[in-house]
């Protein structure tokens, strides 16, 4: 199966992926179904799209979404099992999807559960759903239909999102000519600060925490009168690593020496 881009102009590898879960907690649910779509120049697309067993109930506001029952999934792989095999598809590429920090998130803890490493650094990090809010804040079926002319019937099907999410985000940039044509480039336009948008910077520039009760307090500035705080959200785990890595530096700078 082929995919021709129009106007995204890729530098390195790209994996658009997508991820269906027992539900929205990214720490406390688990994958049921990932699809990942690796392209490079020069090279047939690769494919990997599986279902998962979570080992643990998928609840039935998660199967009115994309479908998938405990049936559908028992004897199928976990997570740990696939993990190896998923890492080296990603080695090294871009990673594009709709939503895509929620499934990051997601799959970081997957990762972290398998005792995989999986860093964000060096990636290009494209969301489309990015765009589209930026542009037209709806949802993936109505992007499709307005970007591709056609319906989504297979909403919440990962393969079918997958494709979707690729052919969205190459007709954004057919439609919005401003917008950078390189992943790289374009990842500098959407991410103000840190890709899940936890922090965003102030008219002075200085980076400040996007919402919560601390909203609007800046991040150097926290770290010195509630280093407890910030070293809160570093122990939950639900910061990616470009805003952990923001955090730990200005922790850093407030911790006196030894």
């Amino acid at each position: 199966m082929n995919f021709k881009l129009r106007y995204l102009q890729l530098e390195k590898p790209l994996c658009v992926l997508d991820l269906e879960t027992t539900g929205l907690d990214p720490h406390a649910d688990r994958i049921v179904e990932i699809a990942v779509l690796k392209l490079q120049p020069g090279v047939e697309p690769a494919w990997l799209h599986l279902l998962l067993n979570p080992q643990r109930g998928i609840p039935a506001s998660a199967r009115a979404i994309h479908g998938i029952s405990e049936e559908d999934v028992a004897g199928k792989p976990t997570f740990r099992h696939i993990a190896r095999d998923v890492h080296r598809l990603l080695k090294g590429a871009d990673l594009a999807g709709f939503n895509l920090p929620f499934d990051l998130t997601v799959l970081s803890a997957e990762f972290a559960r398998a005792r995989h490493g999986f860093r964000l650094t060096g990636r290009a990090l494209l969301d489309a759903q990015a765009i589209y809010r930026r542009k037209e804040p709806r949802d993936l079926p109505a992007a499709v239909r307005q970007f591709l002319g056609r319906d989504h019937p297979n909403a919440h099907g990962a393969r079918a999102d997958v494709r979707a999410a690729l052919e969205v985000l190459d007709a954004q940039l057919g439609r919005y000519p401003d917008l950078p044509r390189t992943p790289a480039a374009l990842h500098r336009e959407l991410v103000e600060v840190d890709v899940a948008g936890r922090f965003r910077r102030d008219e002075q520039g200085q980076i400040v925490l996007a919402a919560g009760n601390h909203a609007g307090d800046p991040l150097d500035r926290l770290a010195e009168v509630d280093p407890a705080f910030l070293r809160g959200l570093l122990d939950g785990g639900t910061l990616l690593e470009d805003a952990r890595t923001l955090v730990r530096k200005a922790l850093a700078r407030e911790t006196p020496p030894a």
